[in-house]
């Protein structure tokens, strides 16, 4: 039995996945009833805006990555990626530069299960199961040394994954990486906060995924913005997702407006 079918068999397919939450929101099919079920219930919540943040969330990680990509970076490491969808990293990546590295990390079984055969093969990429609430077990794996060179610029991509990490935990990780990462590096951050919602919305979110694999901690654009310290926003700066570095045509925005982004570089 390989690795990937002894982490399958110990899977809780009786607790909602955030994983897998984010991959019916994004219309894939690697999930479950469970997963299904909260999905709707937050649907129900937030309205039919919820599928548009999303994808406008998945749409600001590619446009960052071609950002960085058409800035030099050929090194980037997504901390908590999900199951793989369209527009992933590497694609992104790669039609700029064929010989850029991207290390995956989450810590869900399915997603590294599923990143692995979707890169068979391929020596560019590669995919670390590790929580990255643990930074050291995921810059000294192999995977990560084998493809990363922290002494050269780096791309740290934290999309939509901040907030469902503690205060304390969260601050240490992104200082982990600060500390690490060479000058003319750059950290990406996608993250939710309340926006227009409304206070029982956000609290009936937070109940949704108290049952789930992560808990959801929102928080205000002035402690998002804390976590780019040391770094230097690149324009526009911190701002809704739909927003960022956009083509200057029509961008159809949230009601909510509840995910904000921005990219800094380490100077």
């Amino acid at each position: 039995m390989s690795r990937d079918e002894e982490a399958l068999k110990a899977i809780d397919f009786s607790t909602p996945s955030v994983a897998r939450i984010y991959d019916w929101w994004l219309g894939g099919k690697d999930n479950f009833a469970v997963d299904r079920a909260a999905a709707e219930k937050l649907l129900e919540l937030v309205g039919p805006d919820g599928r548009l943040v999303i994808r406008q969330n998945r749409e600001f990680l590619g446009r960052a990555v071609r950002f960085l990509s058409e800035s030099g970076i050929r090194q980037f490491l997504d901390l908590g990626t999900g199951i793989p969808t369209r527009g992933n990293v590497h694609e992104v990546a790669h039609e700029i530069d064929p010989e850029a590295t991207v290390v995956y990390v989450d810590n869900d079984p399915i997603v590294a299960a599923h990143g692995r055969a979707l890169l068979t093969g391929s020596g560019r990429t590669g995919v670390v199961q590790a929580d990255m609430r643990d930074p050291d077990a995921i810059v000294e794996s192999p995977i990560t040394t084998e493809l990363i060179d922290f002494a050269e610029p780096v791309a740290v991509l934290l999309v939509a994954v901040l907030h469902f990490v503690d205060d304390d935990d969260a601050e240490r990780v992104v200082a982990h990486f600060r500390e690490r990462m060479a000058p003319g590096s750059y950290l990406v951050i996608s993250h939710g906060t309340q926006g227009r919602l409304s206070e029982d919305t956000i609290t009936g979110a937070r109940a949704v995924y108290e049952k789930s694999t992560a808990a959801l901690r929102d928080r205000t654009p002035e402690h998002i913005a804390r976590f780019f310290t040391g770094f230097e926003l690149v324009e526009p700066g911190l701002v809704d997702v739909a927003d960022w570095r956009t083509d200057g045509g029509f961008v159809e925005h949230s009601k909510g407006g509840y995910v904000l982004g921005g990219v800094g570089r380490l100077a």
